[in-house]
C-alpha cells in the first residue's frame, strides 16, 4: 500500500482524540505536596500538630471535667481510668487541664507568629525596595538582635504587668503583653531572609519589565514582589510558632506568665516541679506536649523549606 493510500485510509483526528491529547496544566500546589510527602519527619510533624490541635479544641467537648474543679478527696491521684492523668495536688483533673493549657499555649504561639511576620516582612520588604531605607532598617534590626532577649523580656513584663491586668483583666492582659513582647523580639530573622529575596528579586527581568512601563511601587510591592517572597515567610511562620510556644512556656516556668490558676504547659510544668519526687508522671504530660509540639512544627519547617524550594522539588 503506498503511502498516500496509508494517509487515506487513516481517519482523521476527531474531537475526541484532541481532548485526550490535551491535559490541563498540573496545580504547583500538588507538585509542592508532593515534595512535602517525601519528608517522612515532615509528615510526621503535620500528623502530631493536627493531633494537638485536635486534642485541646475538641478534647473538652468529649473530656467535659472542668480544668478548675477542686475535689481534695482525689488529690495527687495517679493516673487511673477516671483521670487518665492523673490530678494535681488540688484534685484537678490533670488531663482537663492539660487541654486548657495547651488552647492558651499554642493561641499564644500563633498570634505571636503573625504579629512577628507581619512586622519582619514589611521590614524585610522595604528594607530590600527602597534603597535609601536599606541602612536605617538593617541598623534596626541588627540591635535587636544584639539585645540579651530573656532580661528584656523580663524588665518589659515587670515594667507593665500590672497596668495591662488593671486595664484588660489577670487573662487578658497577661495574654495581650506576652503576645507583644514574643512578636516584638522575634522578627529579626523573618526581616533578614525576606530583605535578602528582594534584593534578588528586584533584579529579575519581569520586575525591569514592570517598572519600565511605570508600576508604582505600592503595585509592584503587592501584586510582584511580595507573592516571590512566600516560601520564605510561610518557612519562618512555622519556626515562629515554635519559638513563641518556648518563650512563653519558658516565662511561664519562672513564674512570669498567666497567673497559677490559668493553666499554660509552661505553667503546668512548672507547679508539678514541686512534686518531682513524689509524682514524676506530672512533669512529663506537660513537657512530652512541649518538646513534641515544638519538634513536629519544626519538621512541617524544615519539609515546606524543601518543598517551595524550585531546585529540589522534583528530585
Amino acid at each position: 500500500m503506498t503511502d498516500h493510500a496509508l494517509a487515506s485510509a487513516t481517519p482523521p483526528p476527531g474531537p475526541d482524540m484532541a481532548m485526550e491529547e490535551y491535559r490541563a496544566p498540573r496545580n504547583q500546589w500538588w507538585d509542592v505536596w508532593d515534595q512535602f510527602k517525601t519528608h517522612k519527619g515532615a509528615l510526621f510533624g503535620l500528623g502530631f500538630f493536627i493531633f494537638a490541635l485536635l486534642f485541646v479544641y475538641a478534647g473538652p467537648l468529649i473530656w467535659t471535667i472542668d480544668a478548675g474543679y477542686i475535689d481534695i478527696r482525689a488529690r495527687n491521684a495517679s493516673p487511673s481510668w477516671i483521670h487518665p492523668m492523673g490530678t494535681d495536688q488540688l484534685g484537678r483533673d490533670t488531663m482537663a487541664r492539660m487541654m486548657a493549657g495547651g488552647q492558651t499555649s499554642i493561641a499564644v504561639g500563633l498570634t505571636a507568629m503573625l504579629l512577628s511576620l507581619v512586622v519582619g516582612t514589611l521590614i524585610g520588604v522595604v528594607a530590600g525596595y527602597f534603597r535609601r531605607m536599606d541602612g536605617p532598617l538593617m541598623r534596626l534590626t541588627d540591635l535587636f538582635l544584639a539585645l540579651p532577649l530573656l532580661p528584656l523580656l523580663l524588665v518589659i513584663i515587670m515594667l507593665f504587668r500590672d497596668q495591662l491586668r488593671g486595664a484588660f483583666g489577670p487573662e487578658g492582659g497577661i495574654f495581650i503583653l506576652i503576645v507583644f513582647v514574643i512578636g516584638i523580639t522575634s522578627w529579626m530573622q523573618t526581616a533578614r531572609v525576606v530583605r535578602g529575596d528582594v534584593l534578588a528579586l528586584k533584579e529579575r527581568e519581569f520586575v525591569l519589565a514592570a517598572k519600565s512601563i511605570g508600576t508604582p511601587s505600592r503595585r509592584m510591592i503587592t501584586r510582584h514582589i511580595l507573592p516571590n517572597v512566600m516560601s520564605p515567610i510561610m518557612v519562618s511562620a512555622t519556626l515562629g510558632i515554635a519559638n513563641a510556644i518556648i518563650t512563653e512556656s519558658a516565662l511561664s516556668f519562672l513564674g512570669l506568665g498567666f497567673p497559677s490558676d490559668f493553666p499554660t504547659w509552661g505553667r503546668l510544668l512548672f507547679d508539678a516541679t514541686d512534686w518531682l519526687q513524689s509524682h514524676p508522671e506530672r512533669v512529663v504530660w506537660p513537657g512530652l506536649a512541649i518538646s513534641l509540639t515544638v519538634l513536629s512544627v519544626n519538621y512541617i519547617g524544615d519539609g515546606l523549606r524543601d518543598a517551595l524550594d524550585p531546585r529540589i522539588r522534583g528530585r
